[in-house]
């Protein structure tokens, strides 16, 4: 066990603590390989009846997979050492993320503070999101030069209407009315009432039933009214604009809307990299059909040929590192990213049979 991820049996309950809080809890390859046998010991222990995840600091729950990492260290790399890098990290974080998907038990996320990109790979996969007032949820990697990954391209096409497609392109962020309005939260709890929330559930009656209705009345104590969702009330709007097949008519489609939420939304669109939010179209769509387990190879392909891009280290560098949110994309336009490049990025990777593990 590192320092960056806190393991602890307190009765029937495993307790997991993100403890990275300057780095807000990101993500990294270290805490992923501990993290995932510690799950399938406790997936395999009789005496464990639920997990609970949390992270440190009280700013953030956890604010992604740690691709700042990544991104410097294949800057300066050969090409072998930076397919290397890559593959270890996504490998490792798609393998945890279905080992939580396929958990068997109930798994709790609390969810206070800023959750994003990897954060929600932690915890829409497990059972219960208990979201608060400080929630800050979204999938910010358009601005990145990636693509919504962890699954995304499973959970986001399963919000309501095309609400997942605008956050997908977009990485609007929500707040906990939002995310229950979602359906990404399943209970919202005042954050200085989670220590209780942990307490309340390591102290439950397990024996009196199921364990996932222990877990569903200990939480029902706590929960409480989020209010209207900003989200919710933009949803006719949303689902006109982005229920489009290619980003050129969703861009046409908010131009007739004309309102000015569609002119700062197709200006928040512009910023983007142009071949991320083109992938992440395809990938959403075909998301649609697809369960998960066939989506999270389908973006572990992604992963590889998306972050062997220039436009990942430009958005690295341009979000993450100087922060000046100028970046240089390559191509600049959306018509300079033709359907055969889009194509060739969703293409098998040579000489890579990585599937993910057997379930269980």
């Amino acid at each position: 066990m590192s320092d960056d991820l806190l393991l602890e049996t307190r009765g029937a309950v495993g307790v997991v603590t993100l403890n990275r809080p300057k780095a807000l809890n990101a993500l990294n390859l270290g805490m992923c390989r501990t993290l995932h046998p510690a799950l399938d010991a406790w997936a395999a222990d009789p005496a464990i009846q639920a997990v609970v995840i949390r992270g440190a600091g009280g700013r953030a729950f956890c604010a992604g997979g740690d691709v700042r990492a990544v991104a410097l260290s294949v800057g300066d790399a050969s090409a072998d050492e930076k397919g290397r890098v890559s593959r270890e990290f996504f490998r490792a974080e798609y393998a945890l993320n279905h080992r939580i998907h396929h958990f068997g038990k109930p798994y709790v996320s609390l969810v206070d503070g800023v959750c994003m990109g990897g954060g929600l790979g932690l915890s829409m996969h497990g059972t219960h999101r208990v979201v608060t007032e400080k929630l800050i949820l979204a999938m910010p990697e358009t601005a990145l030069g990636l693509f919504p990954d962890v699954g995304g391209g499973w959970f986001l096409p399963r919000f309501p209407g095309e609400s997942g497609t605008y956050l997908g392109l977009t990485g609007a962020r929500c707040n906990a009315a939002d995310a229950m309005w979602l359906g990404y939260g399943t209970h919202n709890v005042e954050s200085a009432r989670l220590d209780s929330v942990l307490e309340a559930l390591v102290s439950a009656p397990w024996g009196s039933g199921a364990a996932s209705s222990v877990v569903d009345a200990v939480l029902a104590g706590f929960h409480a009214d989020a209010g209207t969702s900003p989200l919710s009330v933009q949803h006719a709007a949303i689902d006109r604009c982005f229920a489009a097949e290619r980003v050129d008519d969703i861009q046409q489609a908010l131009e007739v809307e004309g309102t000015p939420w569609a002119q700062e939304t197709w200006g928040t669109l512009l910023r983007m990299c142009p071949t991320s939010l083109k992938v992440t179209l395809r990938q959403l769509r075909m998301g649609r059909t697809r369960d998960y387990d066939e989506m999270a190879n389908v973006e572990y392909r992604l992963s590889q040929t998306m972050t062997a891009r220039p436009d990942f280290r430009e958005g690295i560098r341009s979000v993450l590192v100087d922060k000046d949110n100028k970046p240089h994309w390559k191509p600049t336009t959306l018509a300079e990213v033709t359907d055969e490049v889009v194509e060739t990025l969703f293409a098998p990777l040579p000489g890579d049979g990585w599937t993910l593990p057997a379930r269980g």
